[in-house]
């Protein structure tokens, strides 16, 4: 019976998942890498930017945050706070500016700075989602000035342990623009990952990133491997 289940598993993430990763790594030919990253408040997402800096500079990536989350209070703060742990630079301007226009700079920036990875922090408000389709479609179509084909991932960060309520938000994010990955974060323990399964099994978006834990450390790439087997330990 297991060895069907670990089958099954394995069959609904492969249609979207290779599955095989094992390091932070980024494609080569594209520089700078821009990662846009959604999701609404309170899922970890600014924590999942801070670990994902962290970790592509341990790859000996130049990497520059962009902090276009300018509707929240202290959205700029808590980036900022992430970027010294991770010793990354980062571009941000007063809170309520123009998001399009931070990511518009952090791109220049990244530019001149000849950064390997961009990753831009955006707002997560869901209430509103014409308004939050038109934002993030105005953030991709102002930071195509400086990159043509930026943002190359839109990462959808989502709260593994809220089940259900993970599911609405995808599908929410994935009405309002173009998600091309996903990072699960606070799976501290297996019995939340069933989530990550249907997720991706239902909107065929590749996992790419889960979080374990609140370390700087505690994110790993998503081995597809390495997850089906942590249901039968």
């Amino acid at each position: 019976m297991n060895t069907i289940l670990r089958e099954e598993i394995a069959g609904l993430l492969s249609e979207t998942n290779l599955g095989n990763e094992t390091d932070f790594s980024i494609p080569s030919d594209k520089k700078p890498y821009v990662i846009m990253v959604v999701g609404v408040n309170g899922v970890g997402k600014t924590t999942t930017i801070g670990k994902l800096a962290s970790q592509f500079k341990k790859q000996g990536l130049k990497v520059v945050l962009g902090a276009a989350d300018t509707f929240r209070a202290a959205a700029i703060d808590q980036l900022q706070v992430w970027a010294d742990r991770a010793d990354v630079p980062i571009v941000h301007q007063e809170m309520g500016s123009d998001p399009a226009s931070v990511a518009f700079d952090t791109l220049k920036s990244a530019v001149t700075q000849n950064a390997d990875v961009v990753i831009i922090d955006t707002a997560g408000r869901l209430h509103n989602k014409v308004n939050l389709m038109n934002e993030l479609t105005k953030i991709k179509r102002v930071m195509q000035k400086v990159i043509v084909d930026a943002p190359h991932d839109v990462l959808l960060v989502l709260d593994g342990s809220t089940g259900q309520n993970a599911f609405e938000q995808a599908k929410q994010f994935t009405l309002a623009t173009e998600v091309t990955s996903l990072a699960v974060t606070k799976l501290d323990g297996t019995a939340k990952g069933g989530v990550v399964i249907g997720i991706s099994d239902q909107f065929k978006i590749p996992v790419k990133y889960i979080g374990v834990g609140e370390g700087i450390d505690d994110l790993q790439v998503f081995n597809k491997h390495e997850f089906v087997d942590s249901f039968f330990k």
